[in-house]
């Protein structure tokens, strides 16, 4: 039986405790070359499957909006020029580094009007209950300790008729493209990471904690156990990244 104790960073068994300093060690060291490699990662077919995400989120004008693991933005700056001045986007990361980033990008763009900036930890959120339309989070709720949790802490955080979108990656459903993208994963993606960033070992731990997440059906059981209905999911890309949607009624 495992230890309640423990939990896995990528393949490893570590401490509960001491996963989300893991965790914000990778992304510090990645941080300044983030959206280059997602462009490398995807060929650039990340802004796609965000594209899609937006496009099935319903946000509109006024609302509010919590993007978490929020990275550089890319889904906080497209929900600011929805949501329009009377709205409110809260743009969240549990990494300061990546934070400040996605702050710093946002104002480059001239979004400022609109958009609050928080350092949170999706399984113990700082707002109140039934405050927000609309929540994401992109590519993060792998790296969270107790998935569950942050599931239970979205849901609550949510109004009724509000909806959750996770865009996350997943498992392919086809199984020749599942072995490619296994000798991708571990072969070629470290190698990448090694010659832009001069950081292999991040990287691997990407490839590992991909194939530690839930896989669609387990995320979408996971979701309804936090008490999300009409849930549903869309296979990207053959799986290789799942949209999982769920609303709390």
């Amino acid at each position: 039986m495992k230890d309640e104790k423990t939990t896995h960073f990528g393949y490893q068994e570590v401490p509960v405790e001491e996963k989300a300093g893991r965790v914000r060690e990778v992304f510090d060291s990645v941080a300044n070359k983030y959206d280059l490699m997602n462009d490398l990662m995807s060929f650039g077919i990340h802004r796609l499957w965000k594209r899609h995400t937006i496009e099935l989120s319903g946000v509109r004008k006024g609302q509010r909006v919590l993007d978490l693991a929020a990275g550089t933005g890319d889904l906080s700056a497209r929900f600011s020029g929805l949501v329009g001045d009377q709205g409110l986007v809260v743009f969240s990361d549990i990494n300061a580094a990546m934070l400040q980033l996605g702050r710093e990008r946002m104002a480059d763009q001239g979004r400022v009007g609109n958009l609050q900036y928080v350092q949170a930890d999706a399984q113990h959120l700082p707002f109140g209950d039934n405050y927000f339309d609309c929540a994401t989070i992109g590519f993060g709720l792998r790296n969270v300790t107790d998935k569950q949790l942050a599931l239970n802490a979205i849901f609550k955080s949510l109004k009724p008729g509000g909806r959750l979108l996770v865009l996350e990656f997943s498992k392919p459903t086809n199984r020749t493209l599942e072995k490619l993208y296994d000798l991708y994963s571990f072969g070629i993606l470290p190698k990448i990471g090694k010659l832009v960033t001069d950081d292999e070992e991040s990287y691997l731990y990407l490839a590992e904690s991909i194939r530690m997440h839930p896989d669609q059906e387990t995320l979408k059981g996971m979701m309804q156990h936090a008490g999300f209905e009409r849930c549903d999911y869309f296979n990207l890309t053959g799986g290789v990244v799942a949209l999982h949607r769920g609303y709390k009624i």
